[in-house]
């Protein structure tokens, strides 16, 4: 099993607008990503969760856009930014599709924290807006880091 951890590209300020939807410099960074990984990457995501935060899920959007996963987005439970890590722990445990989690910090850095070294508190992976890591289970039910790619690696 392959998951992709995403946190949301940049997004307008509050002031700019209380929704926070992505910023112009976070659509074209996250349609760059994409269009990066969909030409060199090994990516075959079965399903894309998005936290519903218009950030989040517009950046799904332009993911999907070009990954074109088997069973779409869908909005998640337990993918805002305080959400408890080992909840989504816990479903990965029992999923075997391939999947791309968009979401925020702290609750990313904590689950890959969770699932790389069994402590949330640990960051072992700096994410970056708009970057995707990639981890991978072993059939031990180890996961590992295979890659990240971040905006100013392919921009």
């Amino acid at each position: 099993m392959k998951l992709y951890l995403v946190q949301h590209a940049e997004a307008k300020s509050k002031e700019e607008d209380p929704e926070r939807p992505l910023s112009d410099r976070g659509w074209a960074e996250t349609r760059t990503v994409a269009a990066y990984v969909a030409e060199h990457g090994d990516i075959e995501v079965d399903q894309i969760y998005h936290s519903g935060k218009a950030r989040a899920r517009q950046t799904a959007e332009a993911l999907a856009a070009a990954l074109h996963p088997a069973k779409g987005i869908d909005q998640a439970d337990d993918l805002a930014p305080l959400a408890e890590a080992a909840v989504w722990a816990a479903r990965l445990a029992d999923m075997t599709d391939d999947v791309m989690l968009v979401g925020h910090l702290p609750h990313l850095s904590k689950l890959a924290g969770l699932l790389l070294c069994q402590d949330e508190d640990n960051s072992v992976v700096a994410f970056q807006m708009g970057g995707i890591v990639c981890l991978s289970q072993a059939q031990s039910d180890d996961w590992s880091v295979r890659w990240m790619v971040t905006p100013e690696i392919v921009g």
